[in-house]
């Protein structure tokens, strides 16, 4: 028989590493939905709504390196949307699958459901331009090509896709072929060059920092970048947004770096460096200490996928990959200075039994908490900036939304890293309450497809970093309706997960003794007072004039 055009678009995405893609059915998108449920390779997760299915497939591509989602036209990927921007913003490879009605409707500008009733039917893909990085109608005659070029756009830009499938000629037989787009390489001349400059400005330094990103996860360059830090024995510290990419429990490691707002050791060293070597790394306000941070241009190399930038000279056409390769090729290994590890781990867990749960006392536990090869993943807010100053033992990963900020991405963002991650790796979910009402209901998939990860839902009577931010802090906006948290498993299909609600160390020293040697799904609401926050998050409120002002 031969292949449809959806049936091709499946069998590349299964070919560059897609197993599941998440989301919605809907009647225009029937012919996607069906060709998905019948794939061998691939498996449908059924979400709760197009928003969820596009957090779970930004989830699911950090973990497995690309991921997925599948929605029905107009309202179907318009409500996925602001999940496709934030895995814009993450720098992730997200293919968005949309049904569109067949091409007569379009061609006769029929007024149809799902549409704004005006007989136009390219406006949502023009919506969806600004939050993707390529985009295209598969037809019989162009899905050969085109499903090449998105791929390649993809991984290139390690941005989203975005690809609509009219309904009628998503179940043709496509049309010739095409064969895949080969990675870039690097002009050897700018190569060189670039090298040549690393070198030199590394010579007559006698201290140098890295500062590894979140891009080079993205790229899949970790263990290309350790191998660099190991041949030249250089330290690094890392940011908030790329916390994890590296393993902390290594004596290169200096700790997390926030500008002036917090850990000033490790403040001094990195920015008293003679070079700090950004690898991947952005300089967004969260990453920067509210803009606090001061890398001195003149003083930095910054290495970009496609380019690096040494010492006012940008030399373009040069792979991250490759350039990572030959410096570590080439530059000698030297005693760099280091600063002491013990500034990069929390002070001990305390309290007595009976103590109320503090952010003092909560962080430090949650640090001891974590295992190796976990999968953390902390929602925006006070959780994540508690978190992002935990030391991680190795293999762990760390996940927040840094830049983009979405509250709710964490609850559906963990239900993709988790059907990611069904290799014993242990997910991780920390939440606060205020952002979990806006998502819970995707903890029923936790339970659906038999996934078992360690749920904390921070209860602190409403959203606390937006009172730590807005003028009145008691404004009636920051309130939330009062809900059981530990009561939603079993509501949710959960049966058999320990739940527990805690508001003493007591309570939480056993819940978490419990939920560590559990062989289901844990669920715990850690009960805390309206304004317990960890240190950043006042850091945030004392600094609000520099992280709006820049």
């Amino acid at each position: 028989m031969s292949t449809t055009v959806i049936q091709h678009v499946l069998n590349r995405l299964r070919d560059i590493g897609v197993r599941h893609v998440f989301g919605v059915p809907g009647d225009y998108a029937f012919p996607v939905n069906d060709a998905i449920a019948e794939h061998p390779d691939i498996q449908w997760i059924g979400s709760c709504n197009e928003l969820n299915a596009g957090y779970s497939a930004d989830g699911y591509a950090r973990v497995h390196g690309v991921g997925a989602v599948s929605t029905t036209y107009g309202v179907g990927e318009l409500s996925a949307i602001n999940a496709v921007a934030g895995a814009y913003t993450d720098h992730l490879p997200v293919f968005h699958l949309v049904g569109m009605p067949k091409m007569p409707v379009q061609a006769h500008h029929s007024i149809v459901h799902h549409t704004l009733g005006n007989g136009e039917f390219d406006l949502f893909l023009k919506m969806s331009e600004a939050v993707v990085c390529a985009s295209a109608i598969m037809t019989p005659q162009n899905v050969a090509s085109e499903v090449e070029r998105l791929i390649a756009a993809a991984f290139y830009h390690r941005r989203p896709v975005y690809m609509a499938f009219p309904a009628d000629l998503a179940t043709m037989p496509m049309v010739g072929s095409a064969p895949p787009i080969p990675a870039p390489a690097s002009d050897p001349a700018q190569l060189d060059a670039a090298v040549q400059a690393v070198a030199d400005m590394l010579g007559r330094a006698k201290s140098a920092c890295a500062l590894p990103g979140v891009l080079t996860a993205r790229s899949g360059l970790a263990d290309e970048v350790q191998r660099f830090l190991d041949a030249t024995g250089m330290p690094f510290a890392t940011m908030m947004a790329d916390k994890g990419v590296l393993n902390e429990e290594q004596p290169a490691y200096s700790g997390m770096y926030d500008g002036k707002l917090m850990n000033e050791g490790v403040r001094r060293f990195v920015e008293g460096s003679d070079v700090v070597v950004l690898i991947g790394a952005l300089m967004h306000d969260f990453n920067s200490g509210a803009f606090t941070a001061h890398l001195d241009p003149g003083r930095t190399i910054d290495i970009r996928h496609h380019h690096v930038s040494v010492d006012g000279m940008t030399y373009q056409s040069v792979e991250m990959k490759d350039l990572l390769a030959a410096l570590t090729g080439t530059l000698p290994r030297r005693q760099w200075p280091h600063i002491p590890a013990e500034v990069t781990r929390m002070a001990p867990a305390g309290g007595s039994a009976g103590d109320s749960i503090t952010a003092e006392n909560l962080y430090p536990r949650w640090e001891d908490f974590l295992r190796p090869d976990d999968i953390l993943v902390a929602e925006t807010g006070t959780v994540s900036m508690g978190l992002a100053f935990a030391k991680l033992p190795s293999g762990a990963t760390f996940h927040n939304q840094t830049l983009w900020g979405s509250i709710g991405w964490a609850t559906p963002a963990a239900v993709g890293a988790a059907v990611a991650a069904q290799d014993g790796r242990r997910v991780v979910l920390i939440t606060g309450e205020g952002s979990h009402q806006l998502t819970a209901q995707e903890i029923s998939q936790f339970g659906r497809y038999g996934l078992r990860p360690v749920v904390f839902v921070l209860n602190n009577h409403g959203y606390l970093i937006e009172r730590l931010l807005c003028k009145h802090p008691d404004i009636a906006y920051n309130d939330l309706a009062d809900w059981r948290y530990s009561d939603l498993p079993k509501a949710l299909g959960c049966e058999d997960w320990f739940t527990a609600r805690v508001s003493t160390l007591a309570e939480l020293d056993r819940a978490m003794d419990a939920a560590g040697k559990a062989g289901t799904g844990c669920y715990i609401e850690v009960m805390t007072d309206t304004y317990t926050a960890p240190p950043l998050a006042g850091q945030l409120h004392d600094n609000i004039e520099s992280l709006y002002s820049t």
